[in-house]
């Protein structure tokens, strides 16, 4: 089943590490069909300690295996008879998570980066180690005349958006935003609005300056993540969601979702 949203659902921010890492596969995948010859999209990665939004402490394994709902008891005993020892819990510092991005390279070149395409996550949204090395990685990108596409389809953390708010007219004061700078433009920023009752857009992805842009449909790699996450089963509409939608959103969204019988 698709999801209830006609864009971003904003309930997939809830398993926003999975629908990360599938969003870069899959546009990995449908970039690397519309280059011209000699350039690729490789799917490349750096660790950081990734920051939550509490003071809990946050263990991100490569691949989890959940079940929802409650499952019988364990047994105090095992099947030999002898009793289950219980074990010291100790929390440690926060282990190290692994951030995914997208680079163009250009075969031609010696495998010169021409673009690379970011989906922000929440380390890269709150202060911190990850939120550092990203605004650094930005400056040095920018430096080297790479351009970059900054795709933000999460409300939590500060938006890092290398555009001054105060530039930004309302109509682009979306909850979702593209943001897309071109290597041989540095003053000048493409900006997307994505706000939550529209389509996601189709985006225009910059390669060399005698390139043509490469399009990126945004709806499409959401539905993709929805459909091949299954989420439709794991999703409770019925709660409330953390960050809150503005009043005007939360009132469609609730009017939606029960028009749609999932509330």
């Amino acid at each position: 089943m698709a999801s209830p949203f006609p864009g971003m659902d904003p309930y997939l921010e809830l398993f926003w590490r999975d629908v990360h890492a599938s969003l870069i596969i899959y546009a990995r995948d449908q970039l690397q069909t519309r280059l011209p010859g000699g350039l690729r999209a490789r799917v490349e990665e750096r660790v950081v300690i990734e920051p939550g939004l509490d003071a809990e402490r946050s263990v991100y394994p490569d691949i989890r295996v959940v079940e929802r709902g409650r499952g019988p008891a364990a047994p105090e005993f095992s099947e030999s008879g002898v009793a289950v020892a219980e074990p010291l819990v100790l929390h440690l510092p926060d282990e190290p998570a692994t951030q995914t991005f997208i680079e163009i390279i250009d075969l031609g070149s010696g495998k010169r980066v021409v673009t690379v395409i970011e989906v922000l996550s929440l380390s890269n949204k709150l202060p911190g180690e990850g939120q550092d090395l990203y605004l650094k990685k930005r400056d040095e990108l920018k430096q080297g005349g790479v351009s970059l596409v900054e795709i933000d389809l999460l409300r939590a953390g500060k938006r890092s958006m290398p555009v001054p708010s105060q530039l930004i007219p309302d109509s682009h004061r979306t909850p979702y935003q593209v943001c897309v700078r071109r290597g041989w433009q540095t003053a000048t920023v493409e900006l997307y609005r994505v706000p939550l009752r529209e389509r996601l857009p189709m985006i225009r992805i910059p390669l060399r300056e005698t390139d043509s842009d490469v399009p990126l449909d945004l709806q499409a790699l959401i539905d993709q993540c929805y459909r091949n996450g299954g989420y439709d089963d794991d999703l409770d509409y019925r709660q409330p969601l953390d960050p809150p939608l503005s009043a005007d959103d939360a009132a469609w969204a609730d009017e939606l979702l029960r028009s749609l019988g999932r509330r």
